[in-house]
């Protein structure tokens, strides 16, 4: 099954951003002339990707208005944030049956559709997970020391290597495995890296993680 249907995550707790996020959401803060939300949809709707979903949190309220009109759903995670893992499980009466893709909503890119590239790597045949991925020395804004390792047909490892983007597309029905209810998807992707279903795409264009303020500079530079 090719996938089509989307889950962006933006739902946060407001912190990591400091005084940026006093008044409003992360997904919401300004660069390049547009929201960090508003640059990730912008890529999924031109791909043609749907149904599209987005999760809230803090001041979900401000998301939504943001985003009314738009042929979407906002799905509030009002109780708690439930992570990544939790988040799509909890969004998937929305998103459909099948592979989907999930997005951070907060990096900037510049270059290749990353959601046209994952959907033409896709092979359902022998994957599970297919997560794009950047060069550590092109991971702006990312100072940790790596993500994955590849092996010889592309399949992952966890080790000190590519940095993960937050752009995947998964098949979620393990999560129903998994007994917790606020839970990361790396507890999913142990599973499909343990059996040999998890692979890595790397990314050729500009991207920048935009998780701290020292990103917002970074941003703008590459979408400017």
């Amino acid at each position: 099954m090719t996938p089509n249907a989307a889950l962006f995550f933006a739902a946060g707790f407001g912190t990591r951003m400091g005084e940026l996020t006093r008044n409003r959401p992360k997904p919401l803060i300004e660069v390049g002339g547009t929201t960090l939300l508003d640059h990730a949809l912008s890529l999924g709707e031109a791909a043609g990707l749907g149904p599209i979903v987005v999760n809230a949190h803090y001041r979900a309220e401000m998301i939504e208005t943001h985003l009314a009109g738009r042929d979407l759903r906002v799905l509030h995670e009002a109780d708690r944030i439930l992570e990544t893992g939790g988040g799509l499980r909890n969004a998937l009466p929305l998103l459909g049956p099948g592979p989907v893709f999930t997005m951070n909503t907060d990096s900037a890119w510049r270059g290749p559709n990353p959601f046209e590239l994952l959907r033409a790597a896709w092979r359902p045949d022998r994957m599970e997970a297919l997560l794009l991925c950047i060069p550590k020395e092109n991971a702006q804004g990312h100072t940790g020391k790596g993500d994955f390792l590849f092996d010889g047909e592309g399949r992952i490892a966890y080790g000190p290597g590519p940095v993960y983007s937050g752009a995947q597309i998964v098949d979620p029905a393990g999560l129903a495995d998994i007994g917790e209810d606020v839970f990361s998807m790396r507890l999913l992707w142990d599973r499909l890296i343990e059996r040999g279903t998890a692979y890595g795409l790397l990314y050729p264009g500009d991207w920048c993680d935009v998780g701290r303020p020292d990103g917002l500079p970074l941003a703008e530079a590459i979408l400017r």
